[in-house]
């Protein structure tokens, strides 16, 4: 299917319509050009006709992944969406615009906007696409979450959870990118909420999160968590306290493993037992540090 693309540069457009419309979303992050009323209109115009329609996710997804990559991905997502191309390649994420999400700073959000900004503080940080995805995708599940129990997303991840498998299948997505995703799903918010004054709690997530045997995949992940939190409010740019507080609870049980590393427990439950109070003395817990209450 042929469409004049008039206002579109014309060398984006000679191998075919469709890529050629994504490509120029996606270069959109990258110039910080405005588009004038004519190349809106003709984008628009472009996915009315059809541009898009049959055409293979696996040559959709390189150019979404540049767009992703790029200084401002949010600007992608934006041209994507203003033009209806967005609820043809990415569904589940257009289906997020317009629903609110409970924060603490402002109370309330709109996910779409949100995960833009989330975008955008992740190209601030130089996060590998494995972390854009990710944000990209982590809060699909909570696109129709009943409205009565709005602007809370009860069972989201059991929503999310399947979206994100299929869209990974859909576009052959990595399998680092998938395994992040999945990941950031499980753990982001569980992530937001822990506290020093719960040592054994602490070291568990650490366990659960691969703190201790893949140290770059928890890097990763606290990444994800960071673009969230500096998401809100005017938050960019800033610390993110939870990653201070579980990278120095990781650093505080360093060393601490079984019997088959020199000098060992000789039970998962003693290392776990000698974490907590490792992460309890780091952290000055009362409870944990033997002192009374």
């Amino acid at each position: 299917m042929s469409h004049d693309f008039g206002a579109l540069p014309a060398e984006l457009t000679q191998t075919h319509p469709g890529l050629g419309l994504l490509r120029f979303a996606a270069l959109l992050g990258e110039s910080g050009d405005g588009l004038d009323d004519e190349a809106w209109d003709d984008m628009r115009a472009a996915v009315e006709a059809g541009v898009l329609i049959g055409l293979k996710p696996s040559k959709i997804w390189p150019e979404l992944a540049h767009g992703l990559m790029a200084g401002a991905p949010s600007r992608m997502i934006e041209a994507l969406r203003a033009c209806g191309a967005l609820a043809i390649a990415l569904p589940e994420v257009d289906a997020l615009f317009g629903v609110p999400q409970i924060a603490d700073d402002p109370p309330q959000v709109d996910l779409g906007a949100h995960l833009m900004k989330a975008l955008d503080e992740a190209a601030k940080r130089g996060a590998p696409l494995s972390v854009r995805f990710s944000l990209l995708v982590m809060n699909v599940g909570k696109s129709d979450s009943p409205r009565e129990h709005l602007p809370s997303h009860y069972r989201h991840i059991e929503r999310g959870g399947p979206r994100i498998r299929a869209i990974c299948a859909r576009f052959q997505i990595s399998e680092d990118c998938r395994a992040l995703a999945l990941l950031a799903l499980a753990e982001c918010e569980r992530v937001h909420r822990a506290s020093e004054v719960r040592a054994g709690p602490v070291a568990l997530m650490l366990e659960r999160l691969g703190a201790f045997d893949a140290p770059e995949n928890f890097a990763l992940l606290m990444s994800i968590c960071a673009c969230d939190y500096c998401a809100y409010g005017e938050r960019s740019g800033g610390p993110y306290p939870k990653a201070e507080l579980l990278t120095a609870a990781l650093n505080a049980c360093a060393g601490i493993g079984l019997a088959s590393d020199q000098g060992g427990l000789d039970s998962a439950e003693a290392v776990q037992t000698a974490r907590a109070a490792a992460i309890a003395k780091a952290f000055g817990s009362q409870r944990w540090s033997g002192k009374a209450e």
